[in-house]
């Protein structure tokens, strides 16, 4: 039985080294990725930015003000995508198993490769070998398991590598923020704190029974990780191309209002499980089936998006275009193609804050009693 050997690979501030990569004069200075709009949030900022204070999901309103001289881009989320295709392409050529978390992020398993070449000298070869061929950086940490690994990149930033002997996983993360921790947002880390949990070694003493009682079933999960137990596969990674729903209806219906709720309605259930996935569509396709059987579909090219609002926008201008014959329709469907993997809470340039948290809102009401669960009033 070989000891598990997971690497963490995560590009570094990677929107915005992009683009200090494509333009020398943004280096050394503060830079904010995200939406121009008084409302929008950084969607990636450099390392001098944050020297001030900034961080990704921060409303870009506080952000000018901690430094009223930062840069600020909107992004182009396509040639982000594209650069980390090309990642992505490299890893997978010498990868044995590899998963792409988020667009800038991956986890490889190379259990087993200590008996033909050590593990920590080949993740060290292949971070050199990406920094090389794209002029991006990036960190990575290798351990036991992903939880460990990703600590370890975490603590190695920026431009760092880290390696965590097997047995010194606990003794490695223990001095470490609860904060550290994958899994612990800003409310778990406000109630640890409340309750005098400020540290991962306080917390990996806590009886996982009391922190059950305290955090539900991820009560069990914040112990093992902070014990540095931590048993998730590496997943395989497989590009799926597109995603679809279809609704056939009981009765023909010509009933405008009726067919814009039912499209809207598979919008916002796409959009949800795009979210869940960690996938933004750059496509969207909307089809219609008439009483006769004849079928129609007419799409539109976006820029990477997991928002419900544009997508619901898009879809019903489609719909618009599209239904021109004024006849009784059987079917109506929605589909979103050219997926690329894209963590949205922070990587959209025209949300607002408040947009951001409503989505969030509404996805964790839909996780814990079911898609059905939240809808929106009116379109």
């Amino acid at each position: 039985m070989f000891q598990k050997s997971i690497l963490h690979l995560d590009l570094d501030a990677f929107f915005a080294a992009v683009e200090v990569r494509d333009n020398s004069a943004l280096k050394g200075k503060p830079l904010i990725i995200g939406g121009k709009s008084g409302r929008g949030v950084v969607a990636s900022c450099t390392y001098e930015a944050r020297r001030f204070g900034i961080h990704p999901a921060m409303p870009m309103q506080m952000a000018v003000r901690l430094c009223p001289d930062v840069i600020v881009l909107r992004g182009d989320y396509d040639k982000y995508s594209r650069h980390s295709k090309v990642v992505t392409d490299m890893i997978q050529e010498q990868a044995p198993v590899f998963e792409k978390s988020k667009i800038d992020e991956f986890y490889l398993d190379l259990t087993g490769m200590d008996r033909h070449v050590g593990c920590w000298k080949w993740s060290q070869e292949l971070r050199t070998n990406i920094m090389r061929e794209t002029g991006l950086p990036i960190s990575c940490g290798l351990s036991v398991n992903k939880t460990v690994s990703k600590i370890g990149t975490e603590e190695s930033k920026p431009h760092g590598q880290q390696l965590i002997p097997a047995g010194e996983e606990k003794q490695f993360i223990a001095p470490l923020s609860t904060r550290k921790l994958p899994g612990v947002g800003v409310q778990t880390f406000r109630k640890l704190a409340l309750m005098g949990v400020r540290k991962i070694k306080t917390l990996s003493e806590i009886p996982p029974q009391l922190l059950q009682r305290e955090f539900g079933k991820k009560g069990k999960s914040l112990w093992q990780r902070a014990n540095g137990v931590d048993h998730r596969p590496v997943i395989p990674y497989a590009e799926k191309k597109a995603i679809a729903v279809e609704h056939t209806f009981q009765l023909d219906t010509i009933d405008l209002t009726i067919l814009k709720g039912q499209l809207t309605k598979m919008a916002l259930a796409l959009a949800f499980e795009l979210r869940k996935q960690k996938k933004l569509t750059a496509c969207i396709t909307v089809k219609i089936r008439y009483t006769d059987s004849n079928t129609y579909t007419l799409q539109k090219r976006i820029t990477h998006t997991a928002n419900d609002k544009i997508i619901i926008q898009q879809a019903l201008k489609l719909f618009k275009k599209l239904y021109q014959r004024r006849q009784l329709i059987r079917l109506v469907g929605i589909k979103f193609s050219n997926l690329v993997h894209g963590y949205y809470q922070v990587s959209l340039f025209e949300d607002t804050q408040e947009e951001v948290n409503l989505m969030s809102a509404m996805d964790k009401i839909r996780k814990r009693f079911g898609e059905g669960a939240i809808t929106l009033g009116s379109v």
